[in-house]
């Protein structure tokens, strides 16, 4: 994640800025003492508000400003600039607002004021909310359902040991070192129980009782529910060949899974990486941070070229090579060994560690289970609405309509995935709010990060505006 710069700009507190030069729709990026704050103008009103994204501590005054949203440049958070709330993920927590004065025809910035907003009124709550996953969409999900005013029982049911947690950085900053695990969880326990969510970790669902609106979990004990979130995300596809269930093996997914190949890669020089999906290649980038040397398999002739073009595929190729990382493109693994990897060619690889990273596929089998509409994922509607009425499903294992390409798809992304969570919580409170988000991800390697707004299940023209080099 990038370095945090100090505020610069005008001091609105000590000096504010002429109010002449805030016109309609603009932002002006300052300070108060040693705070980023933003100024906007919008509907002939001024608003100030904290100009540090509460998701990375992006620099919102490189943003742009909607009209009503100041949006964070680095993953496209957005902040209502009349309260302060976060209404986009994947910030979730609000920035602070300030007040505005003016004198003598300039904008200053009075007292800092805690974020405030109205919430819809809640006609018909649910009994109960029961989300089945805890990922980011039901992580965002339930702090949707509190911040709106549901005070009813709400429970969360993550099958992994841990609360959830930011995913994204396990194969980032985490893997590489760079981050400390403190920063791994969205939310500490103590926090959930300050908002009234139970939540149940290292828990299995075994059942969904549509008729009687009934979770049954794997120890016999049985969750009665008004609304039902699925949100039971994705497992890693895994080779089948010889030698892939050997202990240096390992996949990426979870928190533990980050934390196993932390361990594997303590005194270890070699490692393969087998796919060059993003994944592989954060996955890549993070081990060489490690100074391990890395090989990275895969079938296509340029990384990621499917997705982005040949141009800027070679270029990601490039850079990573140029940090040190080995790549042997066009080619399958035949066989794992301890020590090696051999190729479809008959070469060998040595290989201590072995990270697999070929792709996810959604979890449906408790949704077909419950007699639910499946087809490459969870079948929803633009509300998130499954085919029981009671019943939603959001993230990587819902498949909605976009109402972009005219066509139902399936988005494996983290920023999506809390957004939808946001979508659902809402109608879960009967408001039907349809989800128009546009996909975004972001990827990084080294210092380079990669911005995917948008999708595509393939390009017609990839166009570069200046010079990769």
């Amino acid at each position: 994640m990038a370095e945090k710069q100090p505020p610069s700009g005008p001091d609105f507190r000590a000096e504010g800025i002429t109010a002449a030069d805030l016109g309609e729709g603009a932002m002006v990026a300052g300070k108060v003492g040693d705070d980023a704050v933003v100024m906007v103008r919008t509907g002939g009103e001024v608003f100030a508000v904290g100009g540090r994204c509460t998701h990375y501590g992006g620099p919102l005054g490189k943003g742009l400003f909607d009209g009503s949203l100041v949006r964070c440049p680095w993953h496209h958070a957005g902040f209502d600039v009349r309260s302060g709330r976060a209404v986009r993920a994947p910030a979730l927590n609000p920035v602070p607002r300030y007040e505005v004065v003016e004198r003598d025809g300039k904008l200053f910035a009075g007292d800092k004021l805690d974020a405030s907003w109205e919430r819809a009124p809640i006609a018909d709550p649910p009994d109960s909310v029961v989300v089945v996953g805890a990922g980011a969409a039901a992580a965002a999900a339930v702090e949707e359902l509190r911040s709106e005013g549901y005070e009813g029982p709400i429970t969360m049911i993550g099958g992994e040991p841990t609360v959830p947690v930011d995913r994204p950085n396990l194969s980032k900053d985490y893997l590489a070192g760079d981050a400390p695990e403190e920063w791994i969880p969205l939310r500490s326990e103590s926090k959930y129980e300050e908002w009234g969510i139970e939540v149940r970790l290292g828990a299995e669902v075994a059942e969904i009782d549509p008729r009687e609106r009934v979770v049954r979990l794997a120890d016999g004990s049985e969750l009665s529910y008004g609304a039902l979130l699925l949100a039971p995300g994705a497992e890693p596809v895994r080779l089948d060949l010889p030698g892939s269930t050997l202990g240096h093996v390992h996949y990426l997914r979870t928190l533990a899974d980050s934390r196993a190949i932390i361990e594997a890669a303590e005194g270890t020089g070699h490692a393969v990486v087998i796919g060059a999906s993003f994944i592989g290649l954060e996955v890549a980038a993070s081990l060489r941070n490690r100074e391990l040397e890395v090989h990275v398999v895969d079938p296509v002739e340029v990384p990621m070229a499917p997705v982005l073009g040949p141009d800027v595929g070679r270029f990601v190729q490039a850079l990573h090579e140029s940090h040190g990382v080995t790549f042997h493109l066009g080619r399958t693994a035949a066989a794992i060994r301890p020590g090696e990897v051999e190729l479809d060619d008959g070469a060998t690889l040595a290989a201590d560690l072995v990270v697999v990273g070929v792709g996810v596929r959604p979890r449906t089998g408790l949704a077909d289970q419950a007699g639910l509409d499946v087809d490459d994922g969870i079948v929803v509607d633009e509300f998130l609405g499954t085919s029981d009425p009671a019943i939603w499903a959001a993230g990587d294992a819902a498949a909605y309509p976009d109402p972009r390409l005219g066509k139902r798809i399936r988005v494996e992304h983290w920023v999506v995935a809390q957004r939808q969570g946001q979508v659902a919580a809402h109608n879960m409170l009967g408001r039907d709010v349809p989800f128009t988000g546009a996909p975004f991800f972001w990827s990084q390697h080294y210092d380079v990060p990669v911005n995917y707004v948008g999708h595509a299940d393939d390009w017609d023209e990839a166009t570069v505006a200046g010079s990769l080099d």
